[in-house]
């Protein structure tokens, strides 16, 4: 065993600094998940899992389970709408039930197979895009989000290096500002052409037939279709279906919650008001700096998802492929 540290990309500091944050302890992975130092469902999800692992190494004696219970209780808290999160610390869980290497190494196997599911779901939604494409795309699902390939992001990055000659319009992604800091860094990385836009200009810009087709990314999915998304999204699927514009949802098998019958079961994270109120970036001098955006003494609502209803999803992209937004295909996807 080598070492218990897990390390990840200090999302926080993206795209002005690029640092690598060393979580040294449960508590140190946990702080991290919670305070989006790595964020989007797959990252979440295989934090979640390697801070199970890190509760095993820590915990006096494995056969003790009072403490490794708190621990999993302390984990499954910090972005109770992620389900990758719940699945991620169920497997590395049972698996540490049986040894604490056994539970390292179940939560190795969850980030190499969000690797795969990654690069297949970009395989399956490539299939989607036509040449000259425009892409609208809400808050972040590239690989920052979902180790290595990403979920929305893998069909765009793909179709591009084909040469489809696609073209991404980026939500910002209010209030944290995923789409212009994260997706665009990623696009700019992929060589990917693309422009941020406000949140509120996608309704003009379908209106203006600007976009082909949106993606989003997924961080829970019920049974029955409905999708939790990063707060914006439902109301972009509801101007998609408006202008008949193929509206997809990209997630593997492991953000599907077959125990959430639909959206109106799902717990959505209320978040600080200060992510509302306050902003950071840098400023002319090369710092990073916090800034007061709001009127002084205002307070902030600040739902970090909301629940789009599977009627408004044209499909879902999915590691084992592309399945309609409904109940029974849904159930035969969990059969393969």
């Amino acid at each position: 065993m080598e070492g218990t540290s897990v390390f990840m990309i200090e999302q926080n500091q993206l795209p002005f600094i690029f640092s690598i944050y060393e979580a040294k302890t449960c508590k140190d992975t946990c702080m991290a998940i919670r305070t989006m130092i790595t964020r989007g469902a797959g990252a979440i999800g295989a934090a979640a899992g390697f801070a199970m692992a890190q509760a095993f190494i820590e915990a006096a004696n494995v056969q003790d389970k009072n403490e490794i219970n708190v621990a999993r209780t302390v984990i499954e808290a910090t972005r109770p709408t992620a389900y990758n999160l719940f699945y991620a610390t169920e497997r590395v869980y049972q698996a540490g039930l049986k040894s604490i290497e056994d539970a390292i190494a179940e939560a190795q196997m969850i980030a190499d197979e969000n690797i795969e599911e990654g690069r297949r779901i970009g395989e399956h939604g490539n299939e989607l895009i036509k040449p000259g494409y425009r892409i609208e795309t809400h808050c972040n699902a590239g690989a920052l989000a979902f180790v290595d390939y990403g979920t929305a992001i893998s069909p765009i990055v793909l179709a591009h290096n084909q040469g489809k000659n696609v073209f991404v319009y980026v939500d910002e992604t209010r209030p944290r500002n995923q789409g212009a800091r994260l997706t665009a860094w990623e696009l700019q990385n992929e060589g990917v052409p693309y422009k941020i836009i406000p949140d509120s200009a996608g309704a003009w810009l379908m209106s203006k037939r600007l976009v082909d087709m949106m993606i989003v990314g997924a961080d829970r999915i019920a049974a029955n279709g409905d999708v939790a998304n990063k707060i914006g999204t439902f109301e972009k699927a509801i101007v998609a279906k408006e202008f008949g514009i193929p509206f997809y949802v990209a997630a593997p098998f492991s953000t599907f919650d077959m125990n959430c019958k639909s959206g109106g079961e799902i717990n959505v994270e209320e978040r600080d008001e200060n992510e509302v109120l306050w902003q950071t970036g840098m400023n002319k001098d090369g710092e990073l700096c916090t800034i007061n955006v709001a009127a002084p003494g205002s307070s902030a609502m600040n739902p970090a998802f909301d629940i789009t209803p599977a009627k408004y999803i044209t499909a879902i992209i999915t590691d084992k492929g592309i399945v309609s937004p409904d109940l029974d295909s849904i159930k035969i996807l969990t059969l393969h």
